[in-house]
């Protein structure tokens, strides 16, 4: 299959055209602003598929919305047309196409060319009326507030929000290109004569800011987001991908003594939390028990001696564990038990328990195995 991405250095635009280049059999074309314009027609001539991405949002003159988004449309028309190419084309709009300002009357106006042509042709033609798209690779500071505000809070800049009651209407970079190239196979979802991607999140502005900023606090308090829920787990990798280049690393708090070390390291509010625990040799931890409290517990480097007793009985389960074959080991509520370094180098052992630590209700019981 032969593409051609207009727009293809636009924020949709790489994200598509890295998608298709993992795509077995799929030859891309990418043209841009700053492309020869004498290789347009060359570029169409053979191709089964036009991504149109190509527009003007943000031009230093009015007159720059139809010459962009109208003008650059004809041309590219002209391309196929003097081919005879019967290329699907699909195009990328706005929902303010639907709206009387010089942006959406230009779009509009690009959308019925487009269309006029399929209709001309016979060209199979999909036009997407996108609204607000989020994802990685926007400009921030541009046109998409969601970008701007990422970018800012993950720099520790100030942000503006005009009216946090606004409510947003976003689709998801992801879902944008997964629905792009649905098309190439005939399998676009299509709505009252227009393209549209499935999943929109409906989000006041005010929120979006909110949970960028406990996005960031993470480093502090360790939490995760929510991300059973859509919208924040999408937003999270949109805010990740925004932190400067030497803004990845950041240290955890470790609590050291004589024995070694445990570190906390992720927190949830509905899945409990991991920790990295690491011992001297011939170190013993534990020897307690919990009512309601479980553990999972993972030696990745060393050697380990697992003991657990019921509570009430006399009988003590033994589990060697290495770094060197990972095998986990639950720790049953009603059970004492210890873990100890019986290697001769550092044992770092992963240990998630079910619930976050709270000092008021430790649920942690003395008792030697």
């Amino acid at each position: 299959m032969n593409v051609v991405v207009t727009g293809a250095a636009g924020f949709i635009g790489k994200n598509l055209i890295q998608r298709l280049k993992v795509m077995d059999g799929v030859t891309v074309r990418q043209y841009d602003v700053d492309t020869d314009p004498a290789l347009l027609t060359e570029y169409v001539k053979d191709c089964d598929i036009v991504y149109h991405l190509a527009g003007v949002n943000r031009p230093e003159k009015t007159e720059e919305y139809m010459e962009g988004n109208y003008g650059f449309t004809a041309t590219l028309l002209e391309a196929l047309r003097s081919t005879g190419s019967k290329a699907k084309i699909v195009v990328s709009s706005s929902i303010q196409a639907a709206l009387d300002n010089p942006y959406g009357v230009s779009k509009k106006a690009g959308e019925d060319l487009v269309i006029g042509y399929g209709q001309q042709t016979g060209s199979d033609v999909v036009v997407y009326r996108f609204p607000n798209v989020f994802g990685k690779w926007c400009r921030p500071n541009y046109n998409s507030a969601v970008a701007t505000f990422c970018h800012n809070i993950a720099r520790g800049l100030p942000i503006t929000v005009n009216d946090p009651e606004v409510l947003m209407h976003l689709v998801y970079i992801d879902d944008v290109v997964d629905e792009l190239l649905l098309c190439a196979g005939g399998g676009e979802h299509v709505r009252d004569g227009y393209g549209y991607v499935p999943t929109v999140y409906d989000v006041k502005l005010g929120r979006i800011p909110e949970l960028l900023y406990s996005f960031a606090n993470i480093r502090n308090d360790l939490s995760l987001p929510d991300l059973s829920d859509g919208f924040e787990k999408k937003l999270y990798s949109t805010y990740l991908s925004y932190l400067p280049d030497d803004g990845f690393l950041y240290p955890l708090n470790m609590h050291t003594d004589d024995r070694g070390s445990f570190t906390e390291f992720l927190k949830t509010s509905d899945r409990g939390q991991v920790s990295v625990n690491i011992s001297k040799p011939g170190i013993v931890k534990g020897n307690h028990w919990h009512n309601t409290k479980n553990e999972k517990f993972l030696v990745v480097r060393g050697e380990g001696l697992i003991k657990l007793r019921k509570v009430g009985s006399d009988k003590v389960v033994e589990y060697r564990v290495s770094g060197k074959n990972l095998e986990v080991v639950d720790i049953p509520c009603g059970y004492t038990h210890s873990i100890a370094n019986v290697g001769d180098e550092d044992m770092a052992t992963v240990m998630w328990v079910n619930e976050i630590f709270d000092p008021q209700k430790g649920d942690t019981f003395y008792e030697e195995v």
